[in-house]
C-alpha cells in the first residue's frame, strides 16, 4: 500500500486467546480443504527444489508444464551444472524471466555438484546459500520433500496472517516468524498449503469471498471488509 498507513483489524490481547484463534482456523481450514498440498509435481527433492525456484512471478499450473521437459532433460545436478544455457533458457521461456532462471538453475546445480556432493541439503542454512533460493523456497523443499516443518509465506499466507490478526508485518521473515509463535511446529508445513488453498479459492487479495467463508467467525477482519472498513 504505497502512500498509504497499512491498515490492521483487531486482534484478542493476550497470546493465549491468539494462539486459541490459530489453531481454530487451522482445524476448521483443515476440514474445509482435505486434500490441500503442494502443488508443484515433483517425486525427488532436486525437482521440488527446482520447480520452486521457477514457479517465482508465475503460477504452480503454468510451472508444470514446462517440468516434465526439463527434468527428463536434467535429471541430475551434474546435468543443470553443465547444461548448455540457450537449451534450459528455451524450455523456460513459457514460464517468463527464463535467462535469469536459467542462470539460477545452473548456479544451482553448480553448487550441488560443488559444495553438496550433488545431494539437495536438508537444512534451510545451506538451501538459502544456493542461487536464487530464499527463505520461501527453503522452506517449501524442507517441509515437502524432507519433511522438515516450515513456514512458506507467500502472498496469499503473508495476506491471511494480516487479516487473521497473526501478524501485523508485511515482511515475510517477520511474518513467519508471527505464525510459529501461534502454531504447533509439526502443523506448519500442512498449515500453509491449507492457507494458500483459501486464499486462491476463497480469501483472495480485491474481493474476498467472505460470505462463502469457512473461517468467517474465526476471522476479525470480516466485519471490517463487509463494512469497507478494511
Amino acid at each position: 500500500m504505497t502512500g498509504e498507513k497499512q491498515k490492521f483489524p483487531p486482534r484478542p490481547r493476550s497470546r493465549s486467546a491468539r494462539i486459541e484463534q490459530a489453531v481454530a482456523v487451522d482445524e476448521a481450514l483443515a476440514a474445509a480443504y482435505p486434500d490441500a498440498r503442494c502443488e508443484l509435481d515433483h517425486r525427488t527433492p532436486l525437482e521440488l527444489l527446482v520447480a520452486t525456484v521457477l514457479s517465482a512471478q508465475t503460477t504452480d499450473a503454468r510451472v508444470n508444464t514446462v517440468t516434465p521437459e526439463l527434468f527428463a532433460t536434467f535429471p541430475t545436478p551434474k546435468a543443470y551444472a553443465e547444461a548448455d544455457r540457450e537449451t534450459v533458457e528455451s524450455i523456460l521461456r513459457p514460464l517468463g524471466f527464463h535467462r535469469s532462471k536459467a542462470q539460477a538453475l545452473i548456479g544451482i546445480g553448480r553448487a550441488l555438484v560443488e559444495r553438496f556432493e550433488s545431494e539437495v541439503p536438508d537444512r534451510l542454512e545451506d538451501l538459502i546459500s544456493l542461487p536464487g533460493v530464499g527463505r520461501k523456497t527453503a522452506n517449501v523443499v524442507l517441509g515437502n520433500a524432507f519433511g522438515i516443518p516450515g513456514i512458506t509465506v507467500d502472498t496469499h499466507v503473508g495476506r491471511l496472517a494480516r487479516r487473521l490478526g497473526w501478524s501485523r508485518s508485511t515482511d515475510p521473515v517477520r511474518v513467519e516468524k508471527d505464525i510459529a509463535e501461534l502454531l504447533p511446529e509439526e502443523d506448519w508445513t500442512m498449515a500453509c498449503h491449507r492457507l494458500i488453498f483459501h486464499g486462491r479459492q476463497i480469501c483472495t487479495a480485491r474481493r474476498p469471498k467472505c460470505e462463502s467463508c469457512p473461517i468467517m467467525d474465526l476471522c476479525p477482519s470480516y466485519p471490517l471488509i463487509k463494512t469497507g472498513a478494511l
